[in-house]
């Protein structure tokens, strides 16, 4: 977190808690001292500051994953501010280049209708959708015609364009970059002159996209937005952000009882960053928890407490009690009283590898078979996640009705 340009003058406590909570968790806040006047302002004037965050609705479904940024939207939603939920159907048009290392195939209008008919509807189960004003990009950028992109076009220079990393790797390894993935930052930022937004969240690929709408207004004789970006979230196995394709994200449509195994499957490590980005408790709140389970608490109680408030977001308490119920009943139920027990070496291991040295399954490829049929329980919780890494620790492993391991990784 950005710990820079902290403000020296003394602000009211509600500014104070404000900035706390504006601060929370987040990767970088550019700059911080003009997102401190803005917000001194809005309570001298009693005007909500404009909040904005844009998502491109490049897949049907969103996973928590994607939650990250609308937690601190709902934060600053609570706080009184305006907060638009802009969904990008004309830049995924484009294509968003961020993090990319080849062109990205655009979007047919097609499929940017169909998954834009979830996006809002999932969003809501985090936004207030009473308080929440929601846009489409098309409004202002069909209209913008020819002459108008080329206008827009010539306030910002090629060389500045590549500066931009992944465009810089892309050149200098002499892999093609498309004269209309230069349009999807300029568009981008041109929806903060459109929305006259104070404040644009993503995440920290987003960072050059973001920074380009403070220019544009600048240019635009506004005053230019501040930027707030907020930390990938890593994924299930512990290594990578999440990622549908890298099958180690957690759908926020999955069902309860798939979701809460899923959250007590992740380690005990990566638990504590997922309750600072994803939970609503307070940091205190989770500073204590932290502290009881340094002092000897089991983990895997805080890990349920975090199960259950995420699997109660995106369906309810009762729906979160049940799946908690189910989890506890099928870890103590069925299990013999001896199984095999044995030490492996080589934490984080996999959970394909694990399988076969326990001799619960003959190859690795069997074990993501028997993973993809659901027949895999690690401490009672179905593994959904071939790709599933098991850190050091004591897992009971069962394959199918009658194969049980004991297994310490160390």
């Amino acid at each position: 977190m950005n710990q820079s340009a902290v403000t020296t003058n003394p602000v009211s406590d509600g500014v104070g808690r404000a900035l706390e909570i504006s601060l929370r968790g987040v990767q970088e806040l550019l700059p911080q001292d003009e997102w401190v006047k803005k917000l001194v302002r809005s309570e001298a004037t009693r005007t909500p500051l404009r909040i904005k965050l844009g998502l491109d609705p490049t897949a049907p479904d969103i996973h928590i994953g994607h939650t990250v940024v609308l937690n601190k939207m709902r934060q600053l939603q609570d706080l009184g501010h305006q907060v638009i939920f802009l969904i990008g159907d004309f830049t995924s048009l484009i294509g968003d280049p961020s993090g990319r290392n080849s062109t990205r195939p655009p979007l047919t209008p097609e499929q940017i209708k169909a998954n834009a008919e979830t996006y809002y509807r999932q969003a809501s189960l985090v936004l207030d959708p009473a308080r929440t004003e929601i846009r489409y990009n098309s409004e202002w950028s069909e209209p913008l015609g020819a002459s108008g992109m080329i206008q827009l076009a010539a306030k910002y220079t090629v060389a500045r364009m590549m500066e931009r990393d992944d465009f810089h790797k892309r050149f200098t390894t002499g892999q093609s970059i498309s004269v209309h993935e230069f349009l999807y930052p300029l568009m981008q930022g041109y929806d903060s002159v459109a929305l006259k937004s104070d404040l644009e969240l993503g995440g920290t690929d987003q960072k050059f996209n973001l920074l380009m709408g403070r220019h544009l207004q600048q240019e635009y004789g506004q005053e230019p937005q501040c930027v707030l970006t907020m930390p990938l979230l890593v994924g299930l196995d512990g290594v990578d952000k999440m990622s549908k394709s890298k099958n180690n994200y957690i759908g926020i449509a999955e069902e309860p009882n798939t979701m809460f195994a899923k959250v007590l499957s992740i380690s005990d490590t990566l638990m504590w960053d997922w309750f600072t980005l994803l939970s609503f408790q307070s940091l205190a709140q989770i500073a204590a928890l932290k502290a009881e389970v340094a002092g000897g608490r089991n983990p895997k109680d805080a890990k349920v407490m975090l199960a259950k408030e995420i699997t109660t977001r995106f369906h309810s308490a009762a729906a979160a009690e049940a799946a908690e119920q189910d989890f506890h009943n099928r870890s103590k139920g069925g299990v013999p009283d001896e199984i095999a027990e044995l030490s492996l070496s080589g934490a984080p291991m996999g959970i394909g590898a694990l399988l076969k040295a326990a001799n619960l399954a003959p190859s690795s490829s069997e074990a993501g078979r028997l993973i993809d049929g659901g027949g895999v329980r690690v401490d009672g919780s179905v593994v959904s996640d071939k790709g599933l890494k098991l850190e050091a620790g004591t897992y009971v492993v069962q394959v199918g009705k009658r194969k049980f391991a004991r297994v310490t990784l160390g």
